[in-house]
C-alpha cells in the first residue's frame, strides 16, 4: 500500500495573508504591504482519491476548523472509499431535468397507455416543478407540501408522487444522493363519492338511451350491454375473433388512444384479459347486423408498430368505415343521454370537474351488477370480465339497486328478520 502524503492535508498561501511564508510566496513588492501575523490565514486542502483513481479535493476554512476538519474529512472519506460506501457529492448535483435524461431511457414501460401517463405527470407536474432544482437539494418536507397543496386530485397525486419515487429510487442506487426525499411522503384519502353517483344505469334506462341514439351506434351499445368488454376490447374486435357458431369472441388486442392517434395494442389490459367471452342472443344479432353493413375480412394481419390497423378486419367501426374513437362517438352518446332525461354532471372532488353520468364505460358496470343479480360465482364473473382478482370485481364493478333500500324498509315495518350473512 503506497504511503500516505506527510502533507496532506496542507495549508494554500494567500495574498492578504501577512505570514511570513505567505510573504515569500506573495512578495509585498509585487502583492502589496500588510500587516505581519505570526499564524497562516489559508485554508487546509485536503487531497483524496476516489474509488475510480480520480483526484479530488476539499478545502476548510480557518473558521471552520481548518486542518482538525481537514484531517477528518480525509479519515471519513478513506473509510468509505475502502468499504466501497464512497458517494461523490458532486453526481447529486445535477438537476432533475439532466437526471431524468439520463433515467427515462433506462426504464422498461409495459404499455404505451402507461408510458403516456408517466409522460404526462412528467410534463405537467414534475418538470415544471423540480426540472431546475439539484437532486440532493430536494427534501422531505417540500415534496410533502408539494403533494399536498399543490397537486389536485387523489388518483393524480398518487400516480405523480409514484414517478417522482421512482426517480429517486434510481438516483438512489445509482449513488447520487444518499437520502430519498421521496420515502414516507403521504397521499391523502380518496374522496368519496354518494352511491347514488356510482350506481350505473339500469336496463331500462339502456333501453331508453338507445331508443335517442343515432341508429348506427345502436348495435355498438348493445354489444357493450351485453358483454361487458371494455371499450378497446370491443372497438378492436376483428372478424377473424368471432365465432358466431359457438356465439363467442376472443379477446386478444385492444385499440388504444396513443395521444390522439389510434394504435393497436398486441395484448388487452392484463393478463387475465385474454379471455373468451359469451354472446347473448342480442349480442350475436348486434354482430351480425355490424358484419353485415361491412363484410369484414376474416383474415388475421400481424400486428407490428400498432399503427397499421387494418380496418378491413374490423367488426365495429365508424359510419366512414374507420376506427371508432371516443371523442367522435360522445358526439352521439352526449345529446342521446340528454334526450333521454339521463343525463346529470356529478361533480368530482378528486378531479375538481364536474363529469357527465352516465359514461361508457358504465355500462361495463351494468354488465357485472346483472351478472351479480343473477346469482353468478364471483370467480366466474372475474374470469368473463377479465380481472386477476375476483374481490376487485365486487368492490368496483358491482352495486346494490335501489331495491336493497326497500327490502331493508320493509324489514323494519313488517318485522321481517333479515338473513344473517357468514
Amino acid at each position: 500500500m503506497a504511503r500516505r502524503a506527510l502533507n496532506n492535508p496542507r495549508q494554500l498561501r494567500e495574498k492578504g495573508c501577512g505570514c511570513p511564508l505567505c510573504k515569500e510566496k506573495y512578495p509585498e513588492e509585487t502583492y502589496g504591504a500588510r500587516n505581519s501575523r505570526r499564524d497562516c490565514t489559508g485554508s487546509w486542502q485536503a487531497r483524496y482519491r476516489d474509488p475510480d483513481g480520480a483526484q479530488k479535493q476539499k478545502c476548510f476554512a480557518i473558521k471552520d476548523g481548518g486542518r482538525k476538519a481537514a484531517e477528518a474529512f480525509l479519515d471519513d472519506i478513506r473509510t468509505k472509499v475502502r468499504e466501497g460506501t464512497y458517494q461523490d457529492p458532486k453526481r447529486g448535483a445535477v438537476t432533475v431535468d439532466e437526471w431524468w435524461a439520463i433515467w427515462w431511457p433506462t426504464v422498461k414501460v409495459k404499455s404505451v397507455t402507461t408510458k403516456n401517463r408517466k409522460l404526462s405527470a412528467w410534463t405537467v407536474h414534475v418538470q415544471p416543478k423540480w426540472g431546475k432544482r439539484k437532486l440532493n437539494s430536494i427534501t422531505w418536507i417540500q415534496v410533502q407540501d408539494w403533494i399536498t397543496n399543490e397537486v389536485k386530485g387523489h388518483a393524480t397525486q398518487k400516480k405523480v408522487l409514484e414517478l417522482l419515487r421512482h426517480m429517486m429510487v434510481a438516483a438512489l442506487r445509482d449513488r447520487r444522493i444518499t437520502v430519498n426525499p421521496t420515502l414516507d411522503v403521504e397521499v391523502g384519502a380518496a374522496p368519496a363519492k354518494h352511491p347514488d353517483d356510482l350506481i350505473p344505469p339500469t336496463a331500462a334506462q339502456c333501453e331508453l338511451i338507445r331508443q335517442h341514439l343515432t341508429e348506427y351506434y345502436q348495435p355498438l351499445v348493445v354489444f357493450a350491454e351485453e358483454t361487458g368488454m371494455r371499450w378497446g376490447e370491443y372497438t378492436g374486435l376483428r372478424a377473424c375473433n368471432v365465432d358466431l357458431g359457438s356465439a363467442t369472441v376472443k379477446v386478444k388486442e385492444v385499440l388504444i388512444d396513443d395521444r390522439g392517434k389510434i394504435r393497436r395494442k398486441p395484448a388487452p389490459k392484463s393478463r387475465a384479459g385474454f379471455r373468451t367471452v359469451p354472446l347473448t342472443p342480442k349480442a350475436v344479432e348486434a354482430v351480425e347486423l355490424m358484419m353485415e353493413t361491412w363484410d369484414p375480412a376474416v383474415t388475421e394481419s400481424p400486428i407490428e408498430d400498432g399503427e397499421d390497423l387494418h380496418e378491413e378486419e374490423l367488426v365495429f367501426r365508424g359510419p366512414r368505415g374507420g376506427a371508432l374513437t371516443r371523442p367522435n362517438f360522445r358526439r352521439h352518446w352526449i345529446p342521446a343521454i340528454q334526450e333521454a332525461g339521463l343525463a346529470r354532471e356529478v361533480f368530482s372532488p378528486e378531479t375538481r370537474r364536474k363529469e357527465v353520468w352516465p359514461r361508457v364505460h358504465d355500462l361495463r358496470h351494468t354488465f357485472a351488477t346483472r351478472l351479480k343479480d343473477a346469482g353468478v360465482p364471483e370467480k366466474d364473473v372475474q374470469v368473463i370480465m377479465g380481472h386477476e382478482r375476483g374481490g376487485r370485481v365486487t368492490w368496483l364493478y358491482q352495486h346494490a339497486g335501489a331495491e336493497v333500500v326497500e327490502e331493508v324498509r320493509s324489514a323494519l315495518v313488517s318485522g321481517r328478520h333479515l338473513r344473517s350473512v357468514s
